[in-house]
């Protein structure tokens, strides 16, 4: 194909989108964003507006013609259903960015994209939590895409753009030094996706032709606890120190994993699903993980882009991190 592929990516201006438009700029594609205007579109793209949950609101879409679209919606299934039906015939291709939260509750350690899954419907509004929503979405895909179909289950995300707040509170927790918290056990193995290689992937994936849902999160123990924690402290070049914790003792100081101490899930059920799937399809189909210290440092360098140092917070997430004063009194029991 000697022309550039058009790439139409709905959102965009935030992390995975705004990975997805990077890569894909940097590739030489044609790149259409369609966003709300909350926030500027980079420089190189055609910037069309819209609200997609309002009436008439996918209206700047209805004349265009794409090789691809990529969808990072996370709300209502059924604007995710009306877009895919607008644009059925208007791409040739269609991904959706998803999650692995559509398997149901708990999923074992090594189970793949045939994991049983929650029910849900493309038809559902907003009161629908977040599993139905990104379930809901890949139903309304597949109802318009069939074949045409890509669904990246991403699991954890981390990267430069984060907007959830859980690799910048560790970066920005370390960079102030002392002794840190660290929530054990330091060979505690971890399962992520830096949102670059999200990107990578599914622009890849549509240029092979491939279809179908991906869990994309690098294989289990990619990196583990300690090397992510180690690899801030060389980030950030701070002085902070390490106090491996067990998980014991975090749960008697009443700390909660995952919101107070972002990434970090003791083991167990929880961990399982979220840090030991099966990602050997997207691994088969050209999904590549670059180093932990390679992300986190890029992040670290990115926060000091960002006003005030602060990474930008999604609204519909709660913020995450550790108060001070509970971090010091689980460091003294």
């Amino acid at each position: 194909m000697t022309d550039a592929t058009r790439l139409l990516v709905l959102g965009g201006t935030e992390f995975v989108g705004r990975a997805v438009v990077d890569d894909a700029l940097a590739r030489g594609w044609d790149v259409t964003m369609f966003h709300r205007g909350t926030r500027d579109a980079p420089p190189g793209v055609r910037d069309l507006r819209g609200d997609r949950s309002a009436v008439g609101g996918l209206d700047a879409l209805a004349e265009g013609e794409w090789d691809v679209a990529v969808d990072t919606w996370s709300w209502a299934p059924s604007a995710v259903r009306d877009a895919a039906r607008l644009l059925d015939d208007h791409v040739g291709r269609y991904v959706y960015v998803s999650s692995r939260s559509v398997y149901t509750y708990p999923t074992g350690a090594g189970l793949g994209e045939d994991a049983p899954l929650v029910e849900a419907s493309p038809d559902d509004g907003a009161d629908v939590d977040y599993a139905r929503a990104k379930r809901g979405g890949e139903l309304a895909v597949e109802e318009s895409f069939g074949h045409r179909a890509i669904l990246a289950r991403a699991g954890l995300v981390l990267g430069p753009w984060e907007n959830v707040g859980r690799l910048p509170w560790w970066l920005q927790r370390v960079a102030r030094g002392g002794t840190v918290l660290a929530p054990g056990p330091r060979e505690l193995p971890l399962q992520y996706v830096d949102a670059r290689d999200l990107a990578a992937f599914v622009l890849d994936a549509t240029e092979q032709g491939l279809s179908g849902p991906f869990n994309v999160v690098s294989p289990s123990g990619h990196a583990t606890m300690a090397e992510l924690l180690d690899a801030c402290v060389a980030a950030t070049g701070s002085d902070a120190e390490l106090r491996w914790t067990a998980p014991d003792v975090i749960e008697a100081a009443g700390i909660a994993p995952w919101t107070e101490l972002p990434v970090w899930l003791p083991p167990g059920e929880l961990h399982d699903t979220l840090h030991r799937g099966d990602v050997s399809r997207a691994v088969a189909a050209g999904l590549r993980n670059r180093p932990v210290e390679e992300t986190v440092a890029d992040t670290w360098a990115w926060l000091q882009t960002q006003p005030d140092g602060a990474a930008p917070q999604r609204a519909d997430r709660p913020r995450v991190g550790l108060d001070p004063d509970k971090e010091a009194r689980a460091l003294a029991l």
